[in-house]
Protein backbone atom coordinates (compact mmCIF):
# COMPACT_ATOMS: atom_id res chain seq x y z
CA UNK A 1 0.00 0.00 0.00
CA UNK A 2 1.44 3.34 -1.23
CA UNK A 3 2.08 6.09 1.38
CA UNK A 4 -0.08 8.88 1.47
CA UNK A 5 2.61 11.74 0.23
CA UNK A 6 2.31 9.36 -2.56
CA UNK A 7 -1.58 9.44 -3.18
CA UNK A 8 -3.32 11.82 -5.31
CA UNK A 9 -4.48 14.88 -3.33
CA UNK A 10 -7.74 17.32 -3.83
CA UNK A 11 -5.25 20.59 -3.80
CA UNK A 12 -7.96 23.06 -4.92
CA UNK A 13 -11.85 23.50 -5.52
CA UNK A 14 -13.05 26.35 -7.88
CA UNK A 15 -16.81 27.38 -8.44
CA UNK A 16 -17.70 30.19 -10.88
CA UNK A 17 -20.26 28.20 -13.22
CA UNK A 18 -24.33 28.22 -12.66
CA UNK A 19 -24.91 24.87 -14.49
CA UNK A 20 -22.78 21.76 -15.41
CA UNK A 21 -19.41 22.18 -16.30
CA UNK A 22 -18.53 19.86 -19.78
CA UNK A 23 -15.52 20.40 -20.19
CA UNK A 24 -12.19 21.11 -18.77
CA UNK A 25 -8.04 21.74 -19.96
CA UNK A 26 -4.76 23.35 -19.04
CA UNK A 27 -2.77 25.68 -20.91
CA UNK A 28 0.71 24.10 -22.18
CA UNK A 29 2.18 26.27 -19.71
CA UNK A 30 0.41 24.86 -16.85
CA UNK A 31 -0.78 28.50 -15.07
CA UNK A 32 -3.80 28.35 -16.26
CA UNK A 33 -7.51 26.52 -16.52
CA UNK A 34 -10.34 26.52 -19.12
CA UNK A 35 -13.68 24.89 -18.24
CA UNK A 36 -16.67 24.87 -20.89
CA UNK A 37 -20.70 24.71 -19.11
CA UNK A 38 -24.22 23.86 -19.67
CA UNK A 39 -24.27 27.68 -18.88
CA UNK A 40 -23.27 28.47 -22.39
CA UNK A 41 -19.97 30.04 -21.08
CA UNK A 42 -16.50 29.07 -21.15
CA UNK A 43 -14.16 30.44 -17.67
CA UNK A 44 -10.53 30.67 -17.69
CA UNK A 45 -8.70 30.18 -13.97
CA UNK A 46 -5.41 31.36 -13.06
CA UNK A 47 -4.44 29.05 -10.37
CA UNK A 48 -2.71 31.50 -8.31
CA UNK A 49 -4.83 32.00 -5.48
CA UNK A 50 -7.33 34.73 -5.52
CA UNK A 51 -6.37 35.78 -9.06
CA UNK A 52 -8.95 37.24 -11.42
CA UNK A 53 -11.11 34.52 -13.40
CA UNK A 54 -12.88 35.49 -17.10
CA UNK A 55 -16.35 34.57 -17.87
CA UNK A 56 -16.24 34.75 -21.65
CA UNK A 57 -19.76 35.06 -22.96
CA UNK A 58 -20.32 34.41 -27.03
CA UNK A 59 -21.87 31.21 -27.73
CA UNK A 60 -25.90 30.45 -27.49
CA UNK A 61 -26.58 27.54 -25.99
CA UNK A 62 -24.24 24.66 -23.88
CA UNK A 63 -20.83 24.71 -24.50
CA UNK A 64 -19.64 21.17 -25.27
CA UNK A 65 -16.53 21.25 -26.01
CA UNK A 66 -12.81 23.63 -24.97
CA UNK A 67 -8.93 22.90 -25.86
CA UNK A 68 -6.10 25.45 -25.51
CA UNK A 69 -3.94 25.81 -28.25
CA UNK A 70 -0.78 23.81 -28.59
CA UNK A 71 1.05 27.59 -28.16
CA UNK A 72 -1.48 28.24 -25.64
CA UNK A 73 -2.58 31.67 -27.63
CA UNK A 74 -5.90 30.42 -28.49
CA UNK A 75 -8.74 28.66 -27.02
CA UNK A 76 -11.64 26.63 -29.36
CA UNK A 77 -14.43 25.81 -28.45
CA UNK A 78 -18.10 23.94 -29.45
CA UNK A 79 -21.31 24.04 -28.82
CA UNK A 80 -24.76 22.88 -29.55
CA UNK A 81 -25.59 26.19 -31.23
CA UNK A 82 -23.88 24.54 -34.03
CA UNK A 83 -20.91 26.88 -34.13
CA UNK A 84 -16.97 26.90 -33.19
CA UNK A 85 -15.69 29.88 -31.69
CA UNK A 86 -11.62 30.62 -31.44
CA UNK A 87 -10.49 32.72 -28.79
CA UNK A 88 -7.81 34.83 -27.47
CA UNK A 89 -7.57 33.61 -23.70
CA UNK A 90 -7.03 37.29 -22.09
CA UNK A 91 -9.13 40.05 -20.71
CA UNK A 92 -9.88 41.61 -24.11
CA UNK A 93 -11.47 37.70 -24.85
CA UNK A 94 -11.77 38.49 -28.44
CA UNK A 95 -13.63 35.83 -30.62
CA UNK A 96 -13.84 34.38 -34.09
CA UNK A 97 -16.99 32.29 -35.14
CA UNK A 98 -17.30 29.47 -37.20
CA UNK A 99 -20.45 28.14 -38.93
CA UNK A 100 -19.42 24.60 -39.03
CA UNK A 101 -22.20 22.00 -38.93
CA UNK A 102 -25.77 21.44 -39.66
CA UNK A 103 -26.38 20.15 -35.77
CA UNK A 104 -24.52 20.08 -32.58
CA UNK A 105 -20.84 20.77 -32.15
CA UNK A 106 -19.64 18.10 -29.57
CA UNK A 107 -15.70 18.24 -29.30
CA UNK A 108 -12.84 19.93 -30.91
CA UNK A 109 -8.92 19.13 -30.89
CA UNK A 110 -6.15 21.06 -32.20
CA UNK A 111 -3.29 19.30 -34.31
CA UNK A 112 0.17 19.09 -32.41
CA UNK A 113 1.58 21.81 -34.23
CA UNK A 114 -1.71 24.01 -34.25
CA UNK A 115 -1.99 24.04 -37.47
CA UNK A 116 -5.54 22.32 -37.90
CA UNK A 117 -8.18 21.94 -36.06
CA UNK A 118 -11.33 18.88 -36.27
CA UNK A 119 -14.50 19.13 -35.11
CA UNK A 120 -16.94 16.56 -34.46
CA UNK A 121 -20.86 16.72 -34.75
CA UNK A 122 -24.08 15.67 -34.68
CA UNK A 123 -24.69 15.86 -38.11
CA UNK A 124 -22.99 12.42 -37.92
CA UNK A 125 -20.04 14.49 -40.01
CA UNK A 126 -15.76 15.34 -38.54
CA UNK A 127 -14.66 18.55 -40.37
CA UNK A 128 -11.20 19.85 -40.65
CA UNK A 129 -9.83 23.01 -40.76
CA UNK A 130 -6.73 24.70 -41.50
CA UNK A 131 -6.09 27.28 -38.87
CA UNK A 132 -3.28 29.57 -40.53
CA UNK A 133 -5.85 30.51 -42.95
CA UNK A 134 -9.09 29.89 -41.21
CA UNK A 135 -10.65 27.92 -43.92
CA UNK A 136 -12.49 24.58 -43.89
CA UNK A 137 -10.38 21.92 -45.98
CA UNK A 138 -12.83 18.80 -46.14
CA UNK A 139 -15.16 16.66 -44.24
CA UNK A 140 -15.41 13.14 -43.09
CA UNK A 141 -18.36 11.05 -44.01
CA UNK A 142 -19.16 7.02 -42.43
CA UNK A 143 -20.37 7.19 -39.07
CA UNK A 144 -24.08 6.67 -39.42
CA UNK A 145 -25.44 8.46 -36.04
CA UNK A 146 -23.51 11.46 -33.78
CA UNK A 147 -20.02 11.32 -33.50
CA UNK A 148 -19.28 13.04 -30.55
CA UNK A 149 -16.02 13.29 -30.41
CA UNK A 150 -12.46 13.19 -32.72
CA UNK A 151 -8.67 13.50 -31.87
CA UNK A 152 -5.73 13.91 -33.90
CA UNK A 153 -2.82 11.75 -32.96
CA UNK A 154 0.15 13.10 -31.95
CA UNK A 155 1.95 13.10 -35.13
CA UNK A 156 -0.91 14.68 -36.64
CA UNK A 157 -1.20 11.72 -39.73
CA UNK A 158 -4.50 10.12 -38.20
CA UNK A 159 -7.57 10.97 -36.47
CA UNK A 160 -9.62 8.96 -34.38
CA UNK A 161 -13.37 9.36 -34.08
CA UNK A 162 -16.48 7.78 -32.20
CA UNK A 163 -19.94 7.95 -32.48
CA UNK A 164 -23.75 6.44 -31.41
CA UNK A 165 -23.53 4.19 -34.43
CA UNK A 166 -21.20 1.99 -31.85
CA UNK A 167 -18.29 2.13 -34.09
CA UNK A 168 -14.52 3.58 -32.95
CA UNK A 169 -12.87 4.62 -36.55
CA UNK A 170 -9.32 5.53 -37.82
CA UNK A 171 -9.02 7.94 -40.35
CA UNK A 172 -5.89 8.84 -43.05
CA UNK A 173 -5.50 12.93 -43.18
CA UNK A 174 -3.29 12.32 -45.98
CA UNK A 175 -5.95 10.30 -47.90
CA UNK A 176 -8.75 11.50 -46.33
CA UNK A 177 -10.16 7.79 -46.28
CA UNK A 178 -11.01 5.26 -43.18
CA UNK A 179 -8.68 3.07 -42.68
CA UNK A 180 -9.63 0.85 -39.95
CA UNK A 181 -13.33 0.22 -37.71
CA UNK A 182 -13.61 -0.83 -34.20
CA UNK A 183 -17.16 -2.03 -33.36
CA UNK A 184 -19.17 -2.94 -30.30
CA UNK A 185 -22.45 -4.82 -29.98
CA UNK A 186 -22.87 -2.99 -26.20
CA UNK A 187 -22.66 0.37 -25.92
CA UNK A 188 -21.12 2.95 -28.26
CA UNK A 189 -17.84 5.73 -26.98
CA UNK A 190 -18.52 8.82 -25.59
CA UNK A 191 -14.70 9.93 -26.13
CA UNK A 192 -11.39 8.82 -26.97
CA UNK A 193 -7.55 9.69 -27.45
CA UNK A 194 -4.90 8.61 -28.69
CA UNK A 195 -2.00 7.41 -26.07
CA UNK A 196 1.05 10.24 -25.96
CA UNK A 197 2.71 7.14 -27.94
CA UNK A 198 0.18 7.64 -31.19
CA UNK A 199 0.28 3.59 -30.88
CA UNK A 200 -2.96 3.08 -28.75
CA UNK A 201 -6.36 4.41 -28.20
CA UNK A 202 -8.96 4.59 -25.37
CA UNK A 203 -12.38 5.06 -25.58
CA UNK A 204 -14.83 5.74 -22.52
CA UNK A 205 -18.23 3.70 -23.27
CA UNK A 206 -21.64 4.51 -22.49
CA UNK A 207 -21.84 0.67 -21.07
CA UNK A 208 -18.77 1.68 -18.01
CA UNK A 209 -16.25 0.15 -19.89
CA UNK A 210 -12.65 1.75 -20.78
CA UNK A 211 -11.02 -0.61 -23.59
CA UNK A 212 -7.51 0.05 -24.82
CA UNK A 213 -7.16 -0.88 -28.33
CA UNK A 214 -3.39 -1.40 -30.48
CA UNK A 215 -3.53 0.24 -33.49
CA UNK A 216 -0.46 -1.08 -34.89
CA UNK A 217 -2.16 -4.71 -35.08
CA UNK A 218 -5.56 -3.86 -34.64
CA UNK A 219 -6.56 -5.85 -31.57
CA UNK A 220 -8.19 -4.80 -28.35
CA UNK A 221 -5.77 -4.74 -25.76
CA UNK A 222 -7.01 -4.32 -22.28
CA UNK A 223 -10.99 -3.96 -20.80
CA UNK A 224 -11.65 -2.27 -18.03
CA UNK A 225 -14.66 -2.75 -16.02
CA UNK A 226 -14.32 -0.91 -13.04
CA UNK A 227 -17.14 1.86 -13.33
CA UNK A 228 -20.72 1.35 -12.70
CA UNK A 229 -21.97 4.32 -14.46
CA UNK A 230 -21.32 5.19 -18.53
CA UNK A 231 -17.35 6.38 -18.68
CA UNK A 232 -17.82 9.97 -20.22
CA UNK A 233 -13.79 11.28 -20.23
CA UNK A 234 -10.48 9.99 -20.41
CA UNK A 235 -6.84 11.68 -20.20
CA UNK A 236 -3.85 9.71 -20.32
CA UNK A 237 -0.73 10.67 -18.15
CA UNK A 238 1.81 12.09 -20.83
CA UNK A 239 4.51 9.34 -19.75
CA UNK A 240 1.72 7.30 -21.21
CA UNK A 241 1.79 4.46 -18.20
CA UNK A 242 -1.76 5.89 -16.48
CA UNK A 243 -4.98 6.43 -17.68
CA UNK A 244 -7.43 8.28 -15.70
CA UNK A 245 -11.28 7.65 -15.88
CA UNK A 246 -14.46 10.35 -15.38
CA UNK A 247 -17.79 8.74 -14.64
CA UNK A 248 -21.38 9.32 -14.48
CA UNK A 249 -21.44 7.34 -10.91
CA UNK A 250 -19.86 10.23 -9.43
CA UNK A 251 -16.17 8.89 -9.12
CA UNK A 252 -12.73 8.97 -11.04
CA UNK A 253 -10.22 6.03 -11.14
CA UNK A 254 -6.75 6.21 -12.00
CA UNK A 255 -5.63 2.86 -14.16
CA UNK A 256 -2.34 1.70 -14.20
CA UNK A 257 -1.40 0.53 -18.02
CA UNK A 258 1.45 -0.80 -17.39
CA UNK A 259 0.53 -3.53 -15.09
CA UNK A 260 -3.32 -3.43 -16.01
CA UNK A 261 -5.33 -2.70 -12.92
CA UNK A 262 -7.25 -0.30 -11.19
CA UNK A 263 -4.78 1.79 -8.51
CA UNK A 264 -7.15 4.94 -7.28
CA UNK A 265 -10.70 5.45 -6.90
CA UNK A 266 -10.96 8.95 -6.29
CA UNK A 267 -14.17 10.77 -4.96
CA UNK A 268 -15.28 14.02 -4.21
CA UNK A 269 -17.79 15.20 -6.93
CA UNK A 270 -21.47 14.95 -5.66
CA UNK A 271 -22.91 13.81 -9.44
CA UNK A 272 -22.06 12.70 -12.88
CA UNK A 273 -18.46 13.89 -13.49
CA UNK A 274 -18.24 14.97 -17.34
CA UNK A 275 -14.63 15.80 -18.06
CA UNK A 276 -11.24 15.14 -16.58
CA UNK A 277 -7.58 16.46 -17.75
CA UNK A 278 -3.90 15.70 -16.87
CA UNK A 279 -1.53 19.04 -16.97
CA UNK A 280 0.83 18.93 -19.93
CA UNK A 281 3.48 17.91 -17.25
CA UNK A 282 1.46 15.55 -15.42
CA UNK A 283 2.20 16.96 -12.19
CA UNK A 284 -1.95 18.10 -11.87
CA UNK A 285 -5.45 17.04 -13.18
CA UNK A 286 -8.79 18.66 -13.06
CA UNK A 287 -12.14 16.84 -12.97
CA UNK A 288 -15.60 18.30 -13.19
CA UNK A 289 -18.72 17.46 -14.00
CA UNK A 290 -22.90 18.03 -12.93
CA UNK A 291 -22.12 19.68 -9.85
CA UNK A 292 -20.80 23.02 -11.27
CA UNK A 293 -17.33 22.50 -9.37
CA UNK A 294 -14.02 21.94 -10.94
CA UNK A 295 -11.61 19.95 -8.52
CA UNK A 296 -7.81 20.51 -9.10
CA UNK A 297 -5.59 17.35 -7.79
CA UNK A 298 -2.08 16.79 -7.64
CA UNK A 299 -1.05 13.37 -8.91
CA UNK A 300 2.04 12.71 -6.33
CA UNK A 301 2.25 9.13 -7.95
CA UNK A 302 3.45 9.38 -11.35
CA UNK A 303 7.48 10.71 -10.29
CA UNK A 304 7.75 7.89 -7.43
CA UNK A 305 6.54 4.57 -9.94
CA UNK A 306 6.46 5.55 -13.49
CA UNK A 307 10.63 4.64 -13.44
CA UNK A 308 10.31 1.39 -11.25
CA UNK A 309 6.78 -0.07 -12.74
CA UNK A 310 8.49 -0.01 -16.02
CA UNK A 311 11.17 -1.86 -15.24
CA UNK A 312 9.18 -4.29 -13.57
CA UNK A 313 7.00 -4.75 -16.41
CA UNK A 314 9.52 -5.24 -18.64
CA UNK A 315 10.63 -8.98 -17.00
CA UNK A 316 7.61 -10.55 -17.57
CA UNK A 317 8.37 -13.83 -17.17
CA UNK A 318 4.86 -16.03 -17.64
CA UNK A 319 3.70 -16.73 -21.46
CA UNK A 320 -0.14 -15.84 -20.18
CA UNK A 321 0.68 -12.60 -18.23
CA UNK A 322 -1.96 -9.78 -18.92
CA UNK A 323 -0.42 -7.54 -21.73
CA UNK A 324 0.38 -3.89 -21.48
CA UNK A 325 1.26 -1.47 -23.55
CA UNK A 326 4.93 -2.25 -24.07
CA UNK A 327 3.54 -5.29 -25.61
CA UNK A 328 3.53 -5.03 -29.71
CA UNK A 329 1.74 -7.92 -30.40
CA UNK A 330 -0.90 -9.08 -26.99
CA UNK A 331 -2.16 -12.80 -27.67
CA UNK A 332 -5.59 -12.23 -26.13
CA UNK A 333 -7.65 -9.39 -24.47
CA UNK A 334 -7.90 -9.41 -20.19
CA UNK A 335 -10.85 -8.27 -18.72
CA UNK A 336 -9.95 -6.17 -15.46
CA UNK A 337 -11.88 -5.84 -12.52
CA UNK A 338 -11.93 -3.75 -9.44
CA UNK A 339 -9.99 -5.44 -7.08
CA UNK A 340 -9.88 -4.89 -3.12
CA UNK A 341 -6.79 -3.83 -2.72
CA UNK A 342 -7.61 -0.95 -4.61
CA UNK A 343 -6.86 2.49 -2.76
CA UNK A 344 -9.52 4.72 -2.13
CA UNK A 345 -9.58 8.15 -1.53
CA UNK A 346 -12.41 10.61 -0.72
CA UNK A 347 -12.06 13.83 -0.32
CA UNK A 348 -15.30 15.28 0.09
CA UNK A 349 -15.03 16.10 4.36
CA UNK A 350 -11.67 17.98 3.46
CA UNK A 351 -13.43 20.36 0.27
CA UNK A 352 -14.87 22.81 2.39
CA UNK A 353 -11.32 24.00 3.95
CA UNK A 354 -10.27 24.26 0.63
CA UNK A 355 -12.30 26.88 -0.93
CA UNK A 356 -10.98 29.39 -0.24
CA UNK A 357 -12.71 32.39 -1.17
CA UNK A 358 -13.72 32.33 -5.00
CA UNK A 359 -11.93 34.18 -7.17
CA UNK A 360 -13.65 37.97 -8.60
CA UNK A 361 -14.89 36.94 -12.02
CA UNK A 362 -14.63 39.63 -15.32
CA UNK A 363 -17.43 39.16 -17.71
CA UNK A 364 -16.22 39.14 -21.23
CA UNK A 365 -18.88 39.98 -23.79
CA UNK A 366 -17.14 39.30 -27.07
CA UNK A 367 -18.84 40.53 -30.55
CA UNK A 368 -17.41 38.18 -33.45
CA UNK A 369 -14.18 39.52 -35.31
CA UNK A 370 -15.17 37.18 -38.31
CA UNK A 371 -17.26 34.36 -39.15
CA UNK A 372 -16.40 31.50 -41.47
CA UNK A 373 -18.62 28.67 -42.80
CA UNK A 374 -17.84 25.31 -45.27
CA UNK A 375 -19.58 27.56 -48.11
CA UNK A 376 -17.93 30.92 -47.47
CA UNK A 377 -14.28 29.53 -46.47
CA UNK A 378 -12.84 28.61 -49.72
CA UNK A 379 -13.20 32.16 -50.90
CA UNK A 380 -10.58 33.32 -48.75
CA UNK A 381 -7.48 34.97 -50.45
CA UNK A 382 -4.76 32.54 -50.81
CA UNK A 383 -1.79 35.38 -50.22
CA UNK A 384 -1.93 35.53 -46.81
CA UNK A 385 -4.24 38.95 -46.07
CA UNK A 386 -5.28 39.70 -42.67
CA UNK A 387 -8.62 37.65 -42.59
CA UNK A 388 -9.81 38.71 -39.51
CA UNK A 389 -7.44 40.60 -37.15
CA UNK A 390 -5.34 38.91 -34.72
CA UNK A 391 -6.93 35.36 -35.91
CA UNK A 392 -5.13 35.68 -39.28
CA UNK A 393 -2.42 32.72 -38.57
CA UNK A 394 -3.19 32.28 -34.89
CA UNK A 395 -1.12 29.45 -34.38
CA UNK A 396 2.06 31.19 -35.27
CA UNK A 397 1.39 33.93 -32.97
CA UNK A 398 2.91 34.37 -29.63
CA UNK A 399 0.95 34.33 -26.53
CA UNK A 400 2.66 37.64 -25.77
CA UNK A 401 2.21 39.91 -29.19
CA UNK A 402 -0.71 42.08 -29.91
CA UNK A 403 -1.96 42.12 -32.93
CA UNK A 404 -3.72 44.60 -35.16
CA UNK A 405 -6.95 45.27 -34.00
CA UNK A 406 -9.59 43.96 -36.40
CA UNK A 407 -11.81 47.31 -36.08
CA UNK A 408 -14.04 48.74 -33.38
CA UNK A 409 -17.06 46.30 -33.65
CA UNK A 410 -14.09 43.69 -32.29
CA UNK A 411 -13.46 45.69 -29.27
CA UNK A 412 -14.24 43.05 -26.28
CA UNK A 413 -16.02 44.52 -23.06
CA UNK A 414 -15.30 44.47 -19.56
CA UNK A 415 -17.66 43.76 -16.47
CA UNK A 416 -19.27 46.80 -17.40
CA UNK A 417 -21.36 46.03 -20.89
CA UNK A 418 -22.51 49.11 -23.24
CA UNK A 419 -25.64 50.76 -23.36
CA UNK A 420 -26.58 48.72 -26.84
CA UNK A 421 -25.73 45.24 -25.35
CA UNK A 422 -27.55 46.00 -22.35
CA UNK A 423 -30.72 47.20 -24.73
CA UNK A 424 -30.43 43.56 -26.25
CA UNK A 425 -31.04 40.85 -23.97
CA UNK A 426 -29.89 37.29 -24.74
CA UNK A 427 -33.04 35.90 -24.49
CA UNK A 428 -34.37 38.44 -26.80
CA UNK A 429 -31.31 37.60 -29.17
CA UNK A 430 -32.63 33.65 -29.51
CA UNK A 431 -36.00 35.04 -30.25
CA UNK A 432 -35.30 37.29 -32.51
CA UNK A 433 -33.01 34.37 -34.75
CA UNK A 434 -35.73 31.89 -34.09
CA UNK A 435 -38.15 34.05 -36.04
CA UNK A 436 -35.31 34.72 -38.56
CA UNK A 437 -35.45 30.85 -38.95
CA UNK A 438 -38.91 30.07 -39.30
CA UNK A 439 -39.11 33.05 -41.80
CA UNK A 440 -36.95 31.73 -43.47
CA UNK A 441 -38.85 27.89 -43.47
CA UNK A 442 -42.06 30.47 -44.71
CA UNK A 443 -40.05 31.45 -47.58
CA UNK A 444 -38.50 28.21 -48.61
CA UNK A 445 -42.37 26.59 -48.51
CA UNK A 446 -43.64 29.69 -50.59
CA UNK A 447 -40.89 29.33 -53.01
CA UNK A 448 -41.81 25.64 -53.74
CA UNK A 449 -45.54 26.19 -53.12
CA UNK A 450 -44.96 28.76 -56.13
CA UNK A 451 -43.17 26.20 -58.10
CA UNK A 452 -45.86 23.79 -57.88
CA UNK A 453 -48.56 26.46 -59.20
CA UNK A 454 -46.34 27.20 -62.00
CA UNK A 455 -46.26 23.18 -62.70
CA UNK A 456 -50.04 22.88 -62.43
CA UNK A 457 -50.77 25.81 -64.49
CA UNK A 458 -48.29 24.58 -67.66
CA UNK A 459 -50.33 21.36 -67.38
CA UNK A 460 -53.71 22.62 -67.18
CA UNK A 461 -52.20 25.25 -70.40
CA UNK A 462 -51.47 21.35 -72.08
CA UNK A 463 -54.58 19.95 -71.39
CA UNK A 464 -56.84 22.71 -72.97
CA UNK A 465 -54.20 23.16 -76.17
CA UNK A 466 -55.12 19.38 -75.96
CA UNK A 467 -58.35 19.36 -75.87
CA UNK A 468 -58.83 22.25 -78.55
CA UNK A 469 -56.98 20.40 -81.32
CA UNK A 470 -59.07 17.33 -80.68
CA UNK A 471 -62.53 19.56 -81.02
CA UNK A 472 -60.54 20.63 -83.93
CA UNK A 473 -60.23 17.44 -85.18
CA UNK A 474 -63.96 16.08 -84.79
CA UNK A 475 -65.91 19.05 -86.29
CA UNK A 476 -64.52 18.41 -89.94
CA UNK A 477 -66.37 14.82 -89.73
CA UNK A 478 -69.61 16.23 -88.38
Amino acid sequence: MASAREDPALERCFRGHKAAVTAVDFSPHGRHLVTASWDTFLMLWNLKPQTRAYRYVGHKDVVTSVQFSPHGNLLASASRDRTVRLWMPDKRGKSSEFKAHTAPVRSVDFSADGQYLVTASEDKSIKVWNMYRQRFLYSLYRHTHWVRCAKFSPDGRLIVSCSEDKTVKIWDTTNKQCVNNFSDSVGFANYVDFNPSGTCIASAGSDHTVKIWDIRVNKLLQHYQVHSGGVNCVSFHPSGNYLITASSDASLKILDLLEGRLIYTLQGHMGPVFSVSFSKGGELFSSAGADTQILLWRTNFDTLHCKDLSKRNLKRLHFDSSPHLLDIYPRTPHPHEEKAETIEINPKLEVIDLQIACPPVVDILSFDSATTTESTARTVPDKGEDVCGCFAQPSLTPPGCSPPAAGKKTEALSAAPCESQRSVPLAVTEALEHIMEQLHVLTQTVSILEQRLTLTEDKLKDCLENQHKLFSAIQPRN
